[in-house]
């Protein structure tokens, strides 16, 4: 049966039904591995935002321009840009299952696993996501009327 409130318990059922836990060790390692999961799903998407941070996707141009995407291909220099583009993708998609996986996890209702995935993100966000994102912000157009 699905419990469709919190409950707290040794026995859950996390994502599959051969993950199943009867004891306390068990558990305890499944609820270990969700606190990992969460930490590293902070940690991939630090490694996008970098990614796309070092390959100067944020970088506002000094004129706006007109681009249409299907004619830039044949520019040089845009290869790597395609690899970079590639690589940003795939580390979107990773970051896309395991956050869908963990709220999964999370939908298994049980307080144990609630709390390990949200201190786990605390503790990923703490540790990845903490250093400087804010100084890598560019307003691109601020539409304040302001002197």
């Amino acid at each position: 049966m699905m419990h469709m409130t919190f409950y707290w318990g040794k026995k859950v059922t996390i994502l599959i039904d051969s993950w199943k836990t009867d004891s306390w060790t068990s558990y305890f390692l499944s609820l270990l591995a969700c606190l990992v999961a969460a930490a590293l799903y902070q940690y991939l998407e630090n490694r996008r935002i970098r990614l796309k941070l070092l390959a100067g996707g944020r970088r506002p141009s000094p004129a706006p321009e007109i681009r249409a995407p299907l004619l830039r291909w044949g520019v040089a220099g845009d290869k790597e840009k395609l690899g970079v583009k590639f690589a940003e993708a795939v580390l979107f998609g990773v970051n896309s299952a395991i956050g869908y996986l963990l709220m999964l996890a999370v939908m298994s209702f049980n307080g144990g696993v609630f709390l390990a995935i949200a201190v786990g993100l605390t503790i990923g966000y703490f540790f990845f996501r903490n250093e400087g994102e804010n100084d890598a912000l560019v307003v691109d157009n601020n539409s304040c009327a302001c002197a």
